[in-house]
Order: C-alpha cells, then sequence, then structure tokens
C-alpha cells in the first residue's frame, strides 16, 4: 500500500511539475494541482476529439507517395499526429513528422495503443547491393553495443537508458518492391516490459520513407498480422519511385541496406534521429504501468 501511495504521488509530482510552467492563474501562481490537471487533460481530450481520420487513398505532403488506408485504420494528417506524438505521448518535438496510420477508435491513454508513424529522409538513393551478403546475427552484435555506447547521452537528454535484447523480427528487405522491414526487442531503464521497435523502410528515387511502428513488445504478434496490408497500402508515386533513379541527376546516399539497419552510420545523415525519435512513447514505453496508472488518474480527476 506505501509502495502504491509512494508511485502515486511521484508520478502525480511528475506531472505537475511538467504541466505547472503551462498552466499558470491570473496571478501569475500555478493552480491547484488537480485544477491543473482535471484543465491539462480536457485540453487534449478536446483536441482528441476534434480530430478527423482520413480514409480512402491519401497523398503524403510533399507529394511522396500515397497509402491506400486499410480497412479499420485511419489516417491522421501531419498536425494531429504531431499533437499526439508530443502532448499525449510525450516524446520530442519533431515537424518533420507527415503523419499517422492507426486503428480507428483508438484509445491513446491505453497501453494497447498502437500506430504508424510516417517521417521522410532524403538523403540520396539508397544502392541495394549489399543486401543478400549481410550477416544479421554479427549485425546486432555491433548494435547492441552502439546502443550501450549512447545511453551516456541518453540520460544527459533525460531519458532512460536503453537496451537491445535482440530481432523480435529478423530483417527482411523485398527486393522487388524495395521495402524493409524488422523489429527490435528493446528494454528502457529497469522497466520489465520490453519494447517493440517495429521498423519499415522504403527506398525511392532521391531517400526513403520512414515508417516507425511504436507498440509494445505484447503486441508483436497483432503487428505482424497486420504488416502484409500496412507494407501494401504505401508507395511512391510515378517520378519518386526506386526506378525512376536517374544517376545523371540524383544523389547516392552514403550508406546502404545495412546502414538503414544499424543506424551507426547515419549519424552524419540526419536519419538517425528520425530512427531514434519514436523509440520512447512516453508512459508506455517507460513502464507500461505508468500509463494504466495515469489513465486512472485522468479518469478520477476529470470526475
Amino acid at each position: 500500500m506505501k509502495k502504491g501511495l509512494f508511485i502515486f504521488c511521484l508520478l502525480l509530482s511528475i506531472s505537475c511539475q511538467s504541466w505547472s510552467k503551462e498552466i499558470v492563474d491570473s496571478t501569475g501562481t500555478a493552480e491547484d494541482d488537480s485544477v491543473a490537471l482535471e484543465k491539462k487533460w480536457r485540453q487534449i481530450d478536446s483536441t482528441i476529439s476534434s480530430m478527423e481520420y482520413d480514409s480512402g487513398q491519401v497523398v503524403l505532403e510533399k507529394n511522396l507517395a500515397t497509402i491506400k488506408v486499410p480497412r479499420g485504420f485511419g489516417y491522421l494528417k501531419a498536425a494531429d499526429a504531431q499533437f499526439i506524438l508530443e502532448k499525449v505521448w510525450n516524446n520530442p518535438i519533431d515537424v518533420d513528422v507527415l503523419g499517422m496510420l492507426l486503428p480507428l477508435n483508438t484509445d491513446f491513454y491505453s497501453s494497447d495503443s498502437w500506430a504508424i508513424i510516417y517521417t521522410y529522409a532524403e538523403d540520396g538513393h539508397v544502392n541495394d547491393d549489399d543486401a543478400a551478403d549481410i550477416k544479421y546475427d554479427e549485425l546486432l552484435e555491433q548494435m547492441q553495443k552502439d546502443v550501450l555506447e549512447g545511453n551516456a547521452e541518453r540520460k544527459e537528454d533525460g531519458y532512460p537508458p536503453m537496451e537491445l535484447i535482440g530481432w523480435a523480427k529478423s530483417p527482411f528487405y523485398d527486393k522487388t518492391n524495395h521495402k524493409l522491414h524488422w523489429a527490435k526487442e528493446l528494454k528502457f531503464g529497469d522497466d520489465s516490459s520490453h519494447t517493440l521497435n517495429y521498423n519499415i523502410r522504403m527506398l525511392g528515387r532521391k531517400g526513403v520513407l520512414v515508417m516507425n511502428v511504436i507498440a509494445g513488445i505484447e503486441q508483436l504478434k497483432l503487428v505482424e498480422q497486420n504488416m502484409p496490408v500496412i507494407l501494401a497500402s504505401t508507395n511512391f508515386i510515378n517520378g519518386q519511385r526506386y526506378e525512376d533513379f536517374d544517376e545523371g541527376l540524383d544523389k547516392v546516399a552514403e550508406y546502404g541496406i545495412g546502414g538503414l539497419i544499424a543506424g551507426g552510420i547515419l549519424l552524419k545523415t540526419g536519419l538517425l534521429a528520425k530512427i531514434g525519435i519514436f523509440l520512447l512513447k512516453g508512459w508506455k514505453l517507460i513502464t507500461l504501468g505508468v500509463v494504466s496508472l495515469f489513465a486512472f488518474l485522468r479518469k478520477k480527476f476529470m470526475k
């Protein structure tokens, strides 16, 4: 009981501290904690309820690709997707987010929620000649070392240390359609619940369409079941396809398929930020128990 009360107070304190700068009354002093929480959640709920989901065929910004939204899914444009990521799931701001594909009727506060985030990195045409020669077990070992070496910087930025447990889904490259996907199992801090980081990369004429699945490791089977329809739903438009590459005009990327998966070589290109930014789904990925408690607190204060 004491442990539960301590966690309750700790989380409440963290929430109020993070929001107190945004919620100030007319006298310039912070509002009562419960009022501040209620106000914040009402603002978030109001915005969420006003969001409109696109269906049918969606054209990604910059006229890069089309998404034929699968049945049972909806698509949120950039502004709404960025709001969910930043305000609800506590991710850093990323103005490069193009949108979000997710199951309809998603409860964003639930630990069962999951979504696919779209971004684009125009770093050049990726040569895929190395795809058949990659030794994925050796690549995994190097990636695990890189993750551990990056923990000092993550701690300085206020994020928990991370450990790459292993492949949740071994990398697979569809050379015909130029679509690459793989999944990693991750551990954040002391959290006993591991995180799923499912990555999809679609190679185009001038860059890579980045699709990151935000989910928990317990949702791997659900994500895998939906992966064929997700992969088939999104394609570059004519003129932006991999086959449209013009070596006389277009830049060639400094990395291949192995670099896309490993990420280490991408430090100079900027794509590494795209790969890593969604590793944290705020409350959920730090600890699955926290999101349940926040959902409980939200309902309690909203009464």
